[in-house]
């Protein structure tokens, strides 16, 4: 075998889903669209802050020849849970089982050691969504699927259910090509948007996107407050109506497994963690790196949205006495909802059928 095929046999030993090749060239055609991004505020401020490097490898690692591109799948269903004496709200589904970037890091560094008994000392750098590079961009560069017009990165053996992660190296390998399927004129996510955050070219609104509302700090704009229904981190909507995602539950990784008394959580004792007994029990998850205060706002979002009025009480105990201005303005506007003090929406949420 030669060391394309070696490390294509590699990662299939190491339950590596996808793997693809390209080169270290520049991703200089996205930085118009960068800055249009930024210029018109559509940026999350959750990116790399240096454009040059976001779209530059060779300033990453200087003689890079080859980035390596990998997939892993992880799962997007689990068994219905019993009810309980409390309402529940649930976590999406690219935040169960542990944090995905301990488990990518992990397994780049075993791919990465692999190559070296292969092909002997080299350079590189790995990198996971939280590092300079686009990794979409480079994994549909690589071959592993395409940009959807949700802007994530989307195959046909595992649909959009996939964490990403590259290497950038030194090493000479011939690239894959870039995949010859694409959303076609589908815009089933576009439509679904419950804030129309999709663009409809691939491109996001940053802020308006409900994943983005759910992870923020502070006071959420009463705008996204009802259409977050009970989901305390996170969106899932655009990938539940892709019909790419028809069928499709990947169950690889038994770290990726849910925990479903973790992932779906009791709202109403959710509000009394404190951050120590927040990071004991959530710290695992992707979902708690914003701490514990997003998600127990949310969660008096979601108590409202659920029309939990057992929930009253403890939202009374909230705005009394709870120091932190977003809390409490959550636990009022819960308490206007439940008690119907609310004027009524002039549209519903559109109701969406899952694939």
């Amino acid at each position: 075998m030669n060391l394309k095929e070696s490390i294509q046999q590699l990662a299939a030993d190491l339950n590596i889903q996808k793997i693809g090749f390209t080169t270290a060239d520049n991703f200089e055609y996205l930085r118009k669209s960068l800055e249009k991004q930024k210029e018109n505020g559509h940026s999350s401020g959750f990116e790399h802050k240096n454009i040059d490097e976001r779209l530059h490898p060779r300033l990453l690692v200087e003689d890079a020849k080859t980035i390596i591109s990998i997939a892993l799948a992880y799962p997007s269903k689990m068994p219905k849970m019993d009810k309980t004496e409390y309402r529940r709200g649930s976590f999406a589904r690219a935040s169960w089982g542990e944090d995905y970037h301990f488990i990518l890091r992990r397994k780049m560094e075993s791919l990465a050691e692999g190559i070296e008994r292969i092909a002997g000392k080299f350079n590189y750098k790995a990198m996971v969504d939280t590092g300079e590079l686009i990794d979409t961009a480079v994994a549909a560069r690589s071959g592993l699927g395409f940009i959807g017009k949700n802007g994530l990165l989307i195959s046909k053996e595992y649909g959009s259910w996939i964490y990403l992660g590259e290497l950038i190296t030194n090493l000479e390998i011939e690239p894959d090509k870039p995949v010859d399927y694409s959303c076609g004129d589908c815009t089933r996510c576009i439509d679904f948007c419950p804030t129309k955050a999709l663009i409809g070219d691939g491109t996001l609104n940053a802020p308006r996107c409900l994943s983005y509302q759910t992870q923020a700090k502070g006071i959420m704009d009463e705008e996204y407050r009802e259409k977050i229904k009970t989901v305390i981190y996170g969106c899932d909507i655009c990938q539940l109506v892709c019909p790419y995602n028809r069928g499709i539950d990947n169950h690889f990784h038994i770290e990726m497994e849910s925990n479903p008394e973790l992932v779906n959580p009791e709202l109403i004792p959710l509000q009394d963690l404190n951050n120590r007994q927040f990071k004991e029990k959530f710290g695992i998850l992707a979902g708690s790196w914003r701490g514990k205060n997003p998600i127990q706002r949310n969660a008096i979002y979601a108590l409202a949205n659920s029309n939990d009025k057992s929930a009253l009480p403890k939202l009374r105990e909230i705005a009394a006495t709870d120091n932190r201005d977003y809390i409490v303005d959550a636990a009022n506007w819960a308490i206007d909802k439940l008690e119907n003090r609310r004027k009524p929406k002039e549209k519903p949420n559109k109701v969406y059928k899952l694939l």
